[in-house]
């Protein structure tokens, strides 16, 4: 706990340094990395207080001369895989809750972004944690399924895509490990007539494009409910004037895509969108941006009428598209966000408490918002993706992380004050009568 409080102090103090690495190697823009970072500030700054979580419970004279205890232990070796889109907050959400409940813990960065896990490792070593305690493996697949196999390793935390989390909890899972995987999603914001219109409009264009669309909370549906319809004009608007630049540039808002190969995805969900019948209202496909010519920018992205067949809605497109569909009442649109398989997250935007509580309580997804677009909880709750978003039956941090990262041991003793005054042993179950 002492090192947790030096550590996260620490991380204060470089949130900058460590800012500019992020965006150096992942592209986002510095404000955005600032925010990665600050988030899994949160997380440690909830481990230095989370001991309380740790305690076990006790009943004393459960019977006659008889106690009973119960014990949070720690698992032993632990182990997270990161991916790139958030190379600070995710490491972040993982080895400091699994080792302030006694774990050592393996971590493995997504290879194109290791530099900022290095530097919140130096630092943590500068906090004083033991050699040993936090250890860094880098690779791709052999590395992955290391940690999979190797029988010393307990749990593994995961957070990424759904190919790659299917696979690891399925071989984790057969390697007898615990497995927690945050995986893919497709967030949808429902707009109702009676919503603050600007916020609204300015909340959906936040959640939409930030971080170039790379995040597993982006909102990349919006579901526009009846008279909402005539905003659409104006959300494009708003939309056209982002600036999209190197994200070390004054006055970016967001930057490139990670790598040739997800600017060329995107550009092809894009093109499918359009030819299974989506209109193209915002295209960002062919934008240039001076002295980063052969950059992997793609530009804010809209497509309208969309339907639930076509392969822009179905797959995650993971870039800044903002898919836009209509529904003509509240029950259309959650009819329609619950025939999704995904579960991350949703939100929806209105004035009426009742219309709210309605839609909070029949959305079968994991994580709600009520006019807070991209709603991941503070860590004291859980992060609850769910259905196909989320593989595993304990969530991140929280008092969920507390418990996938120990296990329980329990004692039962009994310490009579006289010997037995019979000879003959007890062979049935014990009853009331006994």
């Amino acid at each position: 706990q002492q090192i947790f409080l030096r550590y996260q102090q620490l991380i204060k103090d470089n949130l900058k340094e460590i800012s500019k690495i992020i965006t150096f190697e992942q592209g986002k823009t510095l404000a955005d990395a600032e925010g990665d970072v600050f988030r899994g500030l949160q997380v440690v700054e909830h481990a230095c207080s989370v001991t309380s979580l740790i305690l076990g419970e006790t009943m004393p004279s459960i019977t006659k001369d008889m106690d009973t205890h119960t014990y949070r232990l720690p698992l032993g070796v632990c182990a997270g895989i990161a991916p790139f889109n958030f190379p600070a907050m995710i490491p972040l959400w993982m080895f400091p809750m699994a080792m302030v409940c006694g774990n050592t813990f393996l971590m493995k960065p997504s290879e194109r972004v290791p530099g900022a896990l290095m530097f919140l490792a130096k630092l943590f070593q500068d906090a004083g944690a033991p050699n040993g305690t936090l250890n860094i493996i880098h690779g791709q697949h052999e590395a992955v399924n290391f940690i999979c196999d190797h029988p010393d390793i307990k749990a593994i935390s995961f957070v990424g895509s759904n190919q790659a989390g299917e696979y690891i909890y399925e071989r984790g899972s057969r390697n007898g490990k615990r497995v927690q995987a945050n995986m893919g999603a497709k967030n949808h914001g429902v707009v109702m007539p009676d919503a603050n219109k600007e916020n609204t409009l300015n909340q959906l264009v936040g959640a939409a494009f930030g971080a170039a669309g790379q995040r597993c909370m982006a909102l990349s549906t919006a579901i526009l409910v009846g008279e909402s319809q005539k905003w659409l004009p104006e959300l494009v608007e708003r939309a056209k004037n982002l600036r999209v630049n190197a994200g070390d540039q004054p006055g970016a808002d967001l930057g490139p895509l990670i790598s040739p190969q997800a600017k060329a995805r995107v550009c092809h969900l894009i093109e499918q969108g359009v030819k299974e019948g989506a209109s193209l209202l915002l295209d960002g496909r062919h934008i240039k941006v001076k002295g980063y010519e052969n950059g992997n920018f793609v530009g804010p992205t809209i497509l309208g009428k969309v339907k639930p067949n076509m392969t822009c809605y179905k797959e995650e497109i993971f870039g800044p598209v903002l898919v836009v569909m209509e529904a003509d009442s509240l029950d259309d649109a959650i009819e329609m966000v619950n025939n999704n398989p995904y579960g991350n997250g949703t939100a929806i935007f209105t004035t009426n408490g009742a219309t709210a509580r309605k839609y909070s309580h029949l959305v079968d997804v994991g994580q709600v918002g009520v006019n807070v677009p991209i709603p991941v909880p503070l860590p004291m709750f859980s992060f609850t993706g769910s259905r196909a978003s989320f593989r595993g039956d304990t969530n991140f941090y929280g008092k969920q992380g507390v418990q996938f990262y120990t296990q329980l041991k329990t004692v039962i003793s009994q310490w009579k004050e006289e010997d037995a005054t019979v000879t003959k042993p007890a062979v049935v179950m014990p009853t009331m009568g006994n």
